[in-house]
């Protein structure tokens, strides 16, 4: 088994904690956190081993009445792979103590990417991961971009790429980002920082990108526009997208026209925190003409890089291939069976309930 030690349990740790118990060849070694707020509460009461961030802040714990199994540094010696989910910045921070102890990482996409050796994207270049000390697994957007563009590259080839983010302004725990009424072009600058992290997992890629940021917690959308090496049509497309597992494709018969619906189909889909791991893709929006393809796709960003910190503890510990890392792990998410398979054929039942990834 695989012991992986966790560093951050907010909005992305306490997710990567869940699938990483839910594997089989994984155990979360612990948990670390700064303070002893409502998320290291779950955290014991899902039998984490709950770690504080440094020695001075253990009688904080203690005050407020939870146990801990002693600092982040043990938690790290402790561990076989880190997962960095700490806030942006600060895994820059912590990047020495993992080389102090031997122990690889995996840092997020609020890194910067020479925090790691590669930035890493499970569909794309899984291999450029294998072994490594230290990988990035890149943000969210970057990594519904990087899952759609690997099939269609590899199917049609990309002559160039114009991608629109529309981004929720917070998630719905960030209090301090409102409230929110306005639209912001974000940033003004054309490109957004999108591009040139696309262009960390695909360095070849002739991509812009455009950000705005909206008074929303739920989803990204994004537009995307690619303009293709070869001649497709539509239909071709939506089949090469349907292979994919991590690509949904929205049906027009479920009536879902927006992220707050798909929030809603995901929660009654039985997915833990009304979770959606995929992008999610309207069939309706694919369209090709001539070599140009458009489509939409939303993008859950509290939830969409959790399978592929787990695909990034194998590649790391040198344990798997691509294909059998990513079977392996959305097996043990019910990730095709979930809201993917109920996309595809709404009469499948959800194969993860919610609370299931709670379960030792």
């Amino acid at each position: 088994m695989i012991q992986v030690g966790v560093n951050g349990y907010g909005t992305i740790g306490k997710r990567v904690a869940d699938a990483i118990r839910a594997q089989p060849d994984m155990a979360v070694a612990g948990v670390a956190k700064r303070s002893p707020n409502f998320e290291a509460k779950v955290a014991l009461e899902r039998g984490y081993p709950l770690y504080a961030v440094d020695g001075d802040r253990t009688d904080d714990f203690a005050a407020a009445g939870f146990d801990t199994a002693g600092t982040v540094d043990e938690l790290v010696a402790g561990s076989d792979v880190v997962v960095d989910a700490t806030p942006a910045g600060i895994g820059a921070e912590n990047a020495d103590l993992y080389r102090e102890h031997d122990t690889p990482a995996i840092f997020q996409g609020g890194e910067d990417a020479d925090v790691a050796e590669a930035s890493f994207n499970a569909r794309a270049n899984y291999a450029a991961a294998r072994g490594a000390d230290a990988v990035r697994v890149v943000s969210c957007n970057t990594t519904g971009l990087s899952r759609l563009f690997a099939p269609i590259a590899e199917e049609f080839g990309i002559e160039k790429a114009r991608v629109t983010l529309v981004r929720r302004g917070g998630d719905p725990g960030q209090t301090d980002r409102g409230p929110i009424n306005d639209t912001l072009p974000d940033p003004v600058e054309i490109p957004s920082h999108h591009g040139p992290d696309l262009n960390t997992v695909f360095p070849d890629l002739d991509v812009d990108t455009m950000g705005m940021k909206v008074p929303a917690t739920l989803m990204h959308t994004h537009s995307v526009n690619v303009t293709l090496a070869s001649e497709a049509d539509a239909e071709s497309v939506r089949e090469l997208l349907d292979a994919e597992s991590r690509l949904a494709l929205v049906p027009p018969e479920l009536d879902i026209d927006g992220a707050g619906k798909l929030k809603e189909f995901a929660q009654d889909a039985g997915r833990p925190r009304g979770d959606c791991w995929e992008n999610c893709i309207w069939g309706e929006s694919v369209t090709v003409e001539g070599r140009d393809l458009y489509l939409f796709q939303a993008i859950h960003q509290e939830a969409d890089v959790v399978p592929e910190n787990v695909d990034a503890v194998r590649a790391v510990a040198d344990t798997a291939d691509r294909e059998e890392s990513t079977t392996l792990t959305e097996d043990a998410l019910g990730l095709d069976g979930g809201i993917g398979g109920s996309l595809r054929d709404p009469a499948r039942s959800p194969a993860v309930a919610d609370g299931a990834l709670d379960d030792d």
